[in-house]
């Protein structure tokens, strides 16, 4: 299931601080934009229906936890956009991204080394 952009930035809270309360999770998406504490609990309510986080109620503060994984929930949102943008093709993807002026001489030889690795294991 794709998450909505205002969960997605939840789930980057959780993902990044682990399992959080309301207020915390409120607290952290504050840092950027204004949010309301009530906003903030109707979408981990609505979350938790998704099955998107878990919601521990032992502590008078409800804990929430992420139900899905960063990696799963970025490879879809990247397939999602490949498909839609690219037309599935990830050269096209990568030649955008490449030709961007953004890209570090650093970031340039970790792609190169993940190229290269690739390479390897096709051999």
């Amino acid at each position: 299931m794709k998450p909505t952009d205002a969960e997605l930035e939840i789930l980057q809270v959780l993902w990044e601080n682990g399992p959080s309360s309301v207020r915390v999770v409120n607290d952290t998406l504050n840092e950027s934009r204004e949010v309301g504490y009530t906003t903030t609990l109707k979408l981990l309510q609505i979350m938790h229906d998704k099955g998107l986080v878990s919601r521990n109620t032992e502590s008078r503060s409800h804990i929430y936890t992420a139900q899905v994984s960063q990696e799963n929930v970025q490879k879809d949102l990247l397939n999602k956009f490949l498909d839609l943008a690219f037309q599935g093709s990830a050269s096209k993807l990568v030649m955008q991204l490449l030709g961007n002026e953004r890209t570090s001489p650093s970031e340039l030889d970790e792609i190169k080394a993940i190229i290269q690795e690739i390479e390897n294991k096709q051999s």
